[in-house]
């Protein structure tokens, strides 16, 4: 299958190329900058360097590739800007659906988000309605579902090498600095060789969403001493309060797609941590 990817330098990214060249797939991996396009090509994939929020650029590009599939990844969280990352989420989904259409593709993989759900008690499954309030979730997935087919994978936060929430991550550093407070907030966390993992699997799944998270839910006052702990941090402050709708998620649709974590637990993936500086137990 011929497999064009939205977001090929990225943390989740890097990881789908490279399995699926080793599946035997051929890639071609959009990025917005010529400086990685070496990146890209080392991992095994053609690279096409194009910002996906110019539309005809896009609709040019995806046309020019006829990929069999497109996969949708894109993230820009490196600044930390979430307005920016969210700008990018939106319009560049618009875009590359309208893109994708243009050019007969007819299936599309997309990342969305698990922690969008309105709140209740206990992990959401995907029947569940998102918050109203999550407005840009709500138009990513709506644009994804014009597709003849397709697939919204609702990520769990993101965690090991090159995340957030690795041993050199941002929150790592607000741990060491004393500003992570162990809360009642429930969480559902997924490594990202897990993401990756099921992005390439879902390529062959039916059309719907899923919930891509391992199976541990678990309240800030069970993980965040744990983080702490596997950082290097001191112990976090203990609050009795709790951020709405952080109810965490429910993976079962995932794994009865046959999508099976490496890491079915944070605990797991936490521990990782302290055998390698990178945080990916290597």
């Amino acid at each position: 299958m011929h497999v064009l990817l939205a977001g090929a330098t990225g943390v989740v990214g890097r990881r789908i190329v490279a399995l699926l060249v080793a599946d035997g797939h051929r890639v071609t991996g959009l990025t917005r900058s010529p400086g990685r396009a070496a990146a890209v090509r080392a991992l095994g994939a053609q690279p096409v360097v194009v910002d996906v929020v110019e539309g005809p650029a896009l609709t040019a590009a995806v046309r020019a590739a006829a990929p069999d599939a497109v996969m949708h990844q894109l993230t820009d969280l490196t600044g930390a800007d979430l307005a920016a990352n969210a700008r990018l989420r939106v319009v560049g989904t618009r875009n590359l659906v309208d893109a994708a259409r243009a050019a007969g593709v007819r299936r599309m993989v997309a990342q969305s988000v698990a922690f969008a759900y309105v709140d209740g008690p206990g992990p959401a499954t995907e029947d569940t309605p998102l918050d109203p309030a999550r407005a840009g979730v709500r138009e990513l997935e709506t644009a994804v579902a014009e597709m003849p087919e397709w697939v919204v994978l609702r990520y769990g936060l993101f965690y090991g090498p090159g995340t957030w929430f690795a041993p050199d991550g941002r929150v790592a550093d607000q741990a060491r600095a004393g500003e992570l407070v162990a809360d009642e907030s429930v969480t559902s966390f997924v490594h990202v060789d897990d993401a990756a993992a099921a992005a390439v699997a879902a390529l062959h799944w039916g059309t719907g969403t899923v919930n891509v998270c391992d199976d541990r839910p678990a309240r800030g006052q069970e993980w965040v001493p744990v983080f702490c702990a596997a950082v290097g941090a001191p112990a976090p402050a203990v609050a009795g309060t709790r951020e709405g709708g952080a109810r965490g998620a429910d993976n079962r649709r995932a794994r009865r797609l046959g999508w099976s974590p490496a890491y079915p637990s944070w605990r797991a993936g936490f521990a990782a941590f302290t055998t390698s500086p990178t945080g990916d137990g290597r």
